[in-house]
């Protein structure tokens, strides 16, 4: 284990399992349809994981700006907007 305390130990195995849940989630929620839902974690962290994005705040709103020309970067723009269609209640 990476930490010297159990209870640090603990922690972490948590925060870890939270994000293998998260991850399978965002495959099968987001990427539904295309290849990439059945990619592994080394995939998805080298192709969507590490596109170059801003975040910029204007008003009451987030703005996520992704850059154009990353290769993968319109499967996550798709991935995106259909979260964001799940979202939204009726």
């Amino acid at each position: 284990m990476p930490l010297h305390d159990f209870a640090q130990n603990k922690i972490w195995c948590a925060v870890v399992a939270l994000a293998a849940e998260l991850t399978a989630w965002m495959q099968m929620l987001a990427l539904h349809g295309h290849p990439a839902r059945r990619w592994e974690p080394k995939n998805l962290r080298l192709r969507l994981y590490s596109i170059p994005a801003t975040l910029a705040r204007t008003g009451r709103r987030s703005l996520l700006h992704l850059a154009d020309k990353a290769p993968w970067a319109h499967l996550a723009l798709q991935g995106i907007t259909r979260l964001r269609e799940l979202a939204v209640p009726g």
